[in-house]
């Protein structure tokens, strides 16, 4: 008899005790997991955990080895691999050693899924990261949320949150010190651009996201609507609203998703904020409300349809704190490109109902939908990051009952107050001195995360433009 893959996700299964008081697995889950994993005939499994970047990080191993590893906490990975860089450095301190130690990664079973593209029969797992003694390593993306959702948690709040991502499709190059241009389409026309929501575009992908749709049905992830974009083979999908460390889970997913099926399909997916000068961007809005834990009901609205108080408070974080956490939400040198005046993309903190040139967008609904459309971050944001930092940056509003400013209407994108930060190195000089900030996501990750981020902007500082050469070169 087959095994129910539905069995294996349940919360709250009952755990073992290891002699030194840190949780195991119960060994009933792990016989159910192994039945499971025999009647699929999967023998591989890919443990995967994000790095800074949103990227898949982690171990692939055989099925005995993976069963041996939940009963024994076997499964480790260095530490040092939280303080990488996008270009392969390490950012190491007081916080994050050299000596590279070995911490464990933590399976958590409810997120097991196929991977369908591997030609032998394979198997997904998101992993947690803890020390020997079971405390959380903080430097996870994903222990970050974690830390972030307890802070909810006591108040007595759940936050509902639902992405959206745009991303462009490439043509395929061997070497990838290339220009982006537009992909060639599925039947050999050229896609344009200037076409947003075009249903004749979608056609002429339509084997791509018909192969992504099944990657999403095997792998648990809840995907809404598709749509064509501004930009030449610009897209958006949506993944469907939920709790936020569930939807943070299948946006890391999602993106692995579109990147191998695009390879599949003899093209690369790019979630890089600005790949065309003059040209759109790819955002990752994030809409987000929050909800009580005890009753279920929307806390950002009053029962006569009027905004609460705590959702005022929420936008007031927002507008404050974000600005000073902007390496977390524009985490390259090139996500500033794309705040640019007219291209659909916010520069600044205002908010209004049905006003896409503001940064903080309140879309028209009822009463158990009232929520916050975070419009300020590139789709190059790791997802965990990303929610996490918007749901810190509204419950420190609500902690602190800041107040909002008052609901911009018309044109916000030539407005000059409450505007981001145009460089990359102010947004890191500010979110060093933000104390608030910094308390609720530890001192050891911001320290850590910086760091890096100042190593990467040294790495770019370091490699000649091609406006230098076209400019200086033979002119200066």
């Amino acid at each position: 008899m087959s095994t129910n893959l539905t069995v294996l996700h349940k919360k709250g299964s009952p755990k073992k005790e290891l002699a030194d008081n840190v949780p195991m697995i119960d060994p009933k889950r792990i016989q159910t997991l192994d039945n499971w994993l025999k009647d699929q005939n999967i023998d591989d499994i890919e443990c995967m955990v994000a790095d800074n970047a949103g990227t898949a990080r982690g171990k692939s191993m055989p099925r005995i080895k993976f069963i041996e590893g939940l009963q024994s906490r076997l499964l480790r990975i260095p530490e040092t691999l939280f303080g990488m860089t996008i270009t392969g450095d390490f950012a190491l301190n007081d916080h994050l050693s050299e000596t590279e130690r070995d911490v464990y990664l933590v399976p958590d079973l409810d997120t097991i899924c196929k991977t369908p593209w591997q030609s032998q029969p394979t198997a997904t797992v998101i992993c947690d990261v803890e020390y020997e003694n079971g405390d959380p390593v903080g430097f996870s993306p994903r222990q970050l949320l974690r830390r972030v959702l307890k802070l909810y948690e006591a108040e007595g709040w759940q936050p509902i949150v639902a992405p959206e991502f745009e991303f462009y499709l490439l043509d395929r190059q061997v070497d990838v010190d290339f220009k982006p241009a537009a992909p060639v389409g599925m039947s050999g026309r050229r896609d344009t651009g200037s076409s947003p929501f075009s249903i004749d575009s979608l056609d002429e992908f339509a084997p791509y996201f018909d192969d992504v749709y099944a990657a999403c049905l095997a792998q648990n992830i809840k995907v809404d609507t598709l749509a064509h974009e501004a930009g030449p083979a610009q897209f958006e999908f949506n993944v469907e609203h939920g709790p936020a460390l569930n939807v943070a889970d299948q946006s890391f997913l999602f993106k692995r998703i579109l990147r191998q099926t695009a390879i599949r399909h003899n093209m690369f997916a790019s979630f890089m904020a600005s790949p065309y000068p003059d040209n759109f961007g790819s955002s990752m809005h994030v809409h987000q409300s929050v909800i009580s834990a005890r009753t279920g009901e929307n806390i950002f609205a009053n029962p006569d349809g009027s905004n609460s108080d705590l959702f005022l408070n929420h936008i007031a974080g927002l507008q404050t704190y974000l600005p000073q956490g902007i390496p977390m939400v524009a985490p390259y040198v090139n996500s500033y490109r794309r705040f640019t005046s007219g291209l659909s993309a916010p520069t600044n903190t205002h908010w209004g109902r049905e006003n896409r040139s503001v940064g903080l967008r309140i879309p028209n609904g009822p009463i158990k939908s009232r929520r916050i459309e975070n419009r300020i971050a590139g789709s190059d944001v790791n997802p965990y990051f990303m929610i996490a930092t918007s749901l810190a940056c509204g419950y420190l509003g609500m902690k602190e009952n800041l107040e909002a400013s008052a609901e911009f209407t018309g044109s916000a994108y030539d407005t000059r107050d409450r505007a981001l930060p145009r460089h990359f190195l102010d947004g890191i000089k500010d979110m060093r001195k933000c104390t608030p900030l910094k308390d609720v996501l530890g001192d050891a990750f911001v320290d850590t995360y910086l760091d890096a981020k100042e190593m990467e902007y040294e790495n770019y500082s370091n490699v000649l433009s091609p406006w230098e050469t076209k400019y200086l070169l033979l002119t200066v």
